[in-house]
């Protein structure tokens, strides 16, 4: 069996936030490696650096120190049209908050994105989004229609749109009881494992983040634990 490819190789990267007062160093000189097919959780308390961490991953901010390349790409230093090209279509993002538009109905939200990049997406194809994570038979729902752990799997259906190779979710139970929390990990292990999707998920909770074939533990802006 060939090699898994390297999806994102970070080196010595590190993300430093500057006040008046004092440096942080949210991330503190990071390596790892994540492959394709990966389902990794990000482990870590508040203020370990996991967001951050995944911020930088996703391309959403850019690091203060070291080297990141991800699908083949270094970014570390890279223009903001290059890592919104690189982002396109090969990233989606999952947050805390569904970020759902209460007056569109599951499947107009999921098509939502595609419109935005004047690459419209039939109805057709975002049930099928729908169908993938078990909501097909809630498309014409509006988000006031659903429980929380539905409009959070819509928000997930919503992220594949772009036909994205790798999922970055953070805290994405953050606003859910127990059982729908354990139903969206539940689909992101499905969607890891059926579609071979790699999956990054960045969490407080131990037995969520143990769903996840790979857990890196952070403290303080380092890897502590891989």
């Amino acid at each position: 069996m060939s090699a898994r490819e390297v999806v994102v190789r970070a080196e010595k990267l590190t993300k430093v936030y500057r006040t008046p007062a004092e440096e942080i160093a949210a991330v503190n000189g990071v390596d790892l490696e994540i492959r394709d097919g990966d389902f990794v959780s990000l482990m870590g308390p508040s203020g370990s650096g996991k967001t951050t961490l995944l911020d930088l991953i996703g391309c959403l901010d850019s690091a203060t120190g070291g080297k990141l390349t991800v699908f083949g790409q270094e970014v570390t230093r890279a223009r903001e049209s290059d890592l919104v090209s690189l982002r396109r279509g090969r990233i989606g993002f999952v947050f805390q908050d569904f970020m759902l538009l209460p007056e569109l109905t599951a499947v107009e939200n999921v098509q939502l994105p595609a419109s935005f990049a004047r690459t419209p997406m039939s109805r057709a194809a975002a049930t099928e989004l729908l169908d993938r994570v078990g909501l097909a038979a809630r498309a014409n729902h509006l988000p006031k229609e659903l429980s929380g752990g539905e409009r959070q799997r819509v928000a997930i259906a919503r992220s594949l749109a772009a036909s994205s190779r790798m999922l970055l979710a953070d805290e994405p139970t953050g606003n859910l009881d127990s059982r729908n929390s354990e139903i969206v990990f539940e689909t992101f292990r499905r969607l890891n494992s059926d579609s071979g999707l790699t999956v990054v998920v960045a969490t407080h909770d131990e037995t969520l983040g143990a769903i996840a074939g790979r857990t890196i533990q952070l403290r303080d802006g380092e890897v502590v634990g891989n």
